[in-house]
């Protein structure tokens, strides 16, 4: 049976850290951190994500707003908001809750964020830091997965490094974070040919595909390390992740559960990210 990946506990962790540099920092500079949330619309899981990082804000010691408007918000509405938070000195972060409703350009709307508060790290200034290996910001999702690679032990140097999903929020980014620290990676999507015959040859899984148990045993390399970006319903209304958790976890040596694996750790990641934006930005001042 592999050994579960503990994102609740490892996040904690991580964010008594951040609690503790955050009260330095503040000592230091007499500058509280400070994140803006935007929510258009009434998405149920949207509002539920906002209302968790509000709890992560309070938790490590941040100042948070949030902007809550309603579905028919236009596009220059939304524009100009993000424009007023950018010019605000107390705010150091702007997250931008996606998905937008349909006449909300969500390109549009992220290149608007200043490059310094992008907390996402959405923005192409940004994305092509991450490239570079040059970055400030991480995407919150994969450094949470290093995050809990780091905090267990797993280093993908020299390791056969697959990625199912290709998305600029996790699976592209995700790529480059174990490149970076010298895993052999492959990147699989849906035109993938043999798309098993890949995933078995992965040392470290990371599934982020958006199908409910769409990883089964047999495309599982025995010991290896399955990290669950997922987050579904299965049949039953049941939360679950890509992975089909119990016959994968027979065959793997560490897997991340779901609820409790990555989803945690996006959000302590995001809280780090601020406090690197309000140090960066009280340097500049």
């Amino acid at each position: 049976m592999a050994q579960l990946i503990d994102g609740k506990g490892i996040s904690a962790q991580v964010k008594e850290r951040i609690r503790q540099e955050t009260a330095e920092f503040v000592k230091q500079t007499g500058i509280t951190p400070g994140l803006a949330v935007v929510i258009v619309g009434n998405n149920s899981a949207s509002r539920v994500y906002v209302n968790n990082k509000k709890k992560a804000c309070e938790a490590v010691g941040f100042r948070s707003e949030e902007y809550a408007l309603p579905e028919e918000t236009t596009q220059q509405e939304l524009l100009d908001l993000v424009d007023k938070l950018n010019r605000d000195e107390a705010i150091h972060g702007i997250l931008v809750q996606l998905p937008l409703p349909k006449q909300i350009s969500e390109d549009r709307v992220i290149e608007a964020i200043s490059p310094d508060k992008d907390v996402d790290a959405f923005h192409a200034s940004n994305v092509g830091k991450i490239m570079q290996g040059e970055y400030r910001f991480l995407p919150c999702t994969p450094a949470g997965v290093m995050e809990l690679l780091h905090a267990s032990g797993i280093s993908p140097a020299g390791k056969e490094c697959v990625v199912v999903g290709r998305s600029n929020i996790v699976g592209k980014p995700m790529a480059m974070l174990l490149l970076h620290e010298n895993g052999t990676v492959t990147i699989c999507h849906s035109r993938t040919k043999e798309l098993a015959e890949v995933t078995r040859r992965a040392e470290i899984l990371v599934a982020a595909v958006g199908k409910a148990k769409f990883i089964t045993a047999d495309m599982v390399r025995p010991g290896a390390v399955v990290i669950d970006v997922g987050m579904n319903r299965d049949e039953n209304g049941k939360l679950c992740g890509d992975v089909d958790f119990d016959p994968v976890a027979e065959v793997a040596s560490a897997i991340t559960p779901v609820p409790g694996g990555v989803g945690p750790m996006t959000i302590a990641m995001l809280m780090q990210n601020t406090l690197t934006a309000a140090k960066a930005q009280a340097e500049c001042r």
